[in-house]
């Protein structure tokens, strides 16, 4: 870490105000940004999907747990590997904390991945997650999410993630990749898919990132190669991304 300019009290003070000024209108610009993802027009959820969990089968529905909105995490956990990926399971260490807050607010928030259940419950308590995280194993929820990719996808070397934006990057060429998805209910029950983000929309929910954009180091990517890790490995070789 390199240090900065050293300067008196009252000439990082003039600095600071400088730059708040910048950081009051980025956060402006931030809640009408925030606004107009709220307006966003809904889609009809028509398909019926099915998921595995500690309760049995549960269906989309089922998942708001009686509140009328609901997050889901897609998070990367291919059927075969032996663990999540490194990044979701960051992205996951982001979930427990807000939970309790958000279940206050009408908000369900949880996890679900391709994975069989039991895999999931495993590697669940190896991390010490309190969540639900629930399996789509078999059912087209990722699929149709854009979360999930066949073999044929990967091999083409082409794939649709991130509404069409990312179709070539050999960075998201995979057969699983992260999301965030949001559905809401209607007074009648019926569900919508609201929103959803990918790929650098994800860094918004992860407060860790955050706290180190205040530091005078920073992210400092090239610093800290293999980062970040899962939280029982940081002292150990790097893992395989898939366990």
């Amino acid at each position: 870490m390199q240090p900065s300019k050293i300067v008196s009290q009252a000439e990082w003070t003039a600095a600071r105000r400088a730059l708040l000024e910048k950081e009051k209108a980025h956060m402006r610009e931030g809640d009408a940004l925030a606004a107009e993802r709220r307006a966003l027009p809904w889609v009809k959820v028509e398909t019926d999907y099915a998921f595995d969990t500690t309760e049995g089968p549960k269906s989309l529905s089922d998942l708001f747990d009686g509140r009328g909105q609901l997050i889901v995490h897609h998070l990367m956990y291919a059927p075969d590997w032996n663990a999540a990926c490194p990044g979701c399971t960051f992205q996951a260490e982001h979930i427990d904390g807000p939970a309790p807050h958000l279940e206050r607010h009408d908000v369900t928030i949880l996890a679900v991945s391709s994975a069989p259940l039991d895999k999931l419950l495993a590697y669940k308590a190896r991390m010490g997650w309190r969540f639900e995280w629930v399996s789509a194993l078999g059912a087209a929820f990722n699929r149709d999410f854009h979360v999930t990719f066949t073999e044929d996808d990967v091999a083409s070397g082409r794939i649709d993630y991130n509404f069409g934006t990312i179709t070539t990057d050999a960075r998201y060429i995979d057969r699983e990749l992260p999301g965030v998805s949001v559905f809401c209910k209607d007074a009648t029950g019926q569900g919508f898919h609201t929103y959803s983000t990918y790929a650098r929309g994800l860094d918004a929910l992860l407060g860790a990132n955050h706290y180190l954009d205040i530091t005078p180091e920073g992210r400092n990517d090239a610093g800290h190669p293999n980062w970040p890790r899962r939280r029982d490995e940081y002292d150990t070789a790097p893992a395989s991304s898939h366990g």
